[in-house]
């Protein structure tokens, strides 16, 4: 393995760590904990694309994330030419060029100012103020949620019948998706991240094509939506949002409102599952439950990585000299277990407090990329939460723990089912 020191110029990936590992996918915690206690800072190899540094302990991952001189765009990289490795990626897991490009030029790609102005045309929607008056619908959609639960012999998958259902439910309805849409936009979101090329291009296909048709229906009839919103702003002034970036603002606003919200929800009920001293702690004092979804957060968060980002610049970081236009990956497990930050961070504690300022985590980013959604994210996951283990204080496993089967997804952990009994 190349030294963190050492920066490696041939295109021989053999002896650097692969992040797609199969023995990192299946155990990201131990796996990418043993590469963090090795250096902060360690070149590596990305799906077999081009070396890149991984950047693994807290305060490096903190400090990499806030800072501007790493970009998303490889365009941003100033006076160099710099290959996009993820349209490369793209195209060899079947999406065309004439859909990968939405995918791979959206908000979440992208840097100021286009970045600061995409963020701002929906930053509205996702105030901690604007959230909180979602709250009594996000509590609705719940109780309904967990009524069609109650009325089903035997044991349940909550993976479909719960975790999936609420978030998507949500963000359609502020988005603007039709009722009639939502089970074909979560099944291309599964198909989305199947890594299978077969299911990944016909499902962006659809997406674009299903957005492309909506966007002309709000045209002529618009509502209170953000679809007519945003549909509005393109016609008035093209200037602040063009076409492609329309449809793409629209599919990234779905997919990331519900699939890492959905999974979040999974990994938590299985993690108190487990934990049934923390879960009897949040029943005997529910005020801890918002604590307790950041501590969900750190400890079985979905994202297990960021997006690759870019040095703009020479950058030293942890002691390492990053060139201008190399790739960076935070990752974002590994520091949220980093025992420099954490005390006991292997330990599942709703009662944990953040050090310092802010929430004490960066499983939602940090600097200008920080979720969008994240405060969105939080409160679906409290009220899912709290709601379901006050219904059913019974709610056992199914199946034995070991025999949960997580989903071979790259950078993210996610759950195929969660079969439980409810009483």
């Amino acid at each position: 393995m190349t030294t963190a020191g050492t920066p490696t110029t041939t295109g021989d990936l053999s002896e650097l760590p692969d992040m797609m590992a199969p023995e990192l996918i299946a155990d990201p915690y131990r796996g990418y904990g043993r590469l963090r206690e090795q250096a902060p800072v360690l070149r590596a190899s990305f799906m077999g694309v081009s070396p890149t540094w991984m950047i693994t302990r807290y305060e490096e991952v903190h400090a990499v994330l806030g800072d501007p001189r790493f970009v998303n765009n490889p365009a941003s990289v100033p006076g160099r030419q710099v290959a996009n490795p993820v349209e490369k990626v793209m195209k060899s897991y079947g999406l065309s060029e004439q859909d990968a490009r939405y995918m791979a030029k959206n908000i979440l790609s992208s840097d100021p100012p286009d970045h600061s102005r995409l963020r701002k045309l929906v930053s509205r929607a996702f105030t901690v103020r604007r959230v909180g008056e979602l709250r009594p619908r996000v509590e609705a959609i719940t109780s309904g949620l967990l009524d069609g639960l109650a009325a089903s012999p035997g044991p349940v998958d909550l993976t479909g019948r719960f975790c999936y259902p609420l978030p998507i439910t949500v963000i359609c309805e502020l988005v603007g998706i039709p009722e009639a849409d939502r089970p074909d936009w979560r099944d291309w979101g599964r198909d989305l991240v199947s890594m299978d090329p077969a299911r990944m291009g016909p499902a962006l296909h659809e997406m674009v094509q299903n957005v492309k048709a909506l966007i002309e229906i709000r045209r002529s009839a618009p509502v209170d939506d953000l679809v007519s919103a945003l549909t509005r702003v393109h016609d008035e002034d093209g200037d602040k949002l063009a076409d492609d970036e329309l449809v793409t603002f629209v599919v990234t606003l779905v997919m990331a409102g519900h699939e890492t919200t959905a999974h979040l929800i999974g990994n938590s009920i299985a993690a108190l599952l487990a934990h049934p001293d923390q879960l009897a702690l949040l029943r005997e004092h529910p005020e801890l439950w918002p604590t307790a979804v950041h501590e969900l957060v750190r400890w079985c968060g979905t994202a297990l990585l960021t997006g690759l980002r870019y040095a703009a610049e020479d950058v030293e970081v942890g002691g390492v000299l990053i060139k201008a236009g190399e790739l960076v990956s935070p990752v974002l497990v590994a520091a949220n277990y980093d025992p420099r930050q954490y005390t006991a961070p292997d330990r599942l504690d709703v009662t944990r407090q953040p050090a310092g300022h802010g929430e004490g985590h960066v499983g939602f980013g940090h600097g200008a990329h920080y979720c969008l959604g994240a405060a969105l994210a939080r409160q679906e996951a409290e009220v899912a939460l709290h709601a379901l283990f006050d219904r059913f204080p019974r709610l056992e496993l199914a199946v034995p723990e070991s025999e949960l089967e997580w989903q071979p997804v790259p950078g993210s952990r996610r759950l195929e089912r969660l079969p439980v009994t409810l009483d």
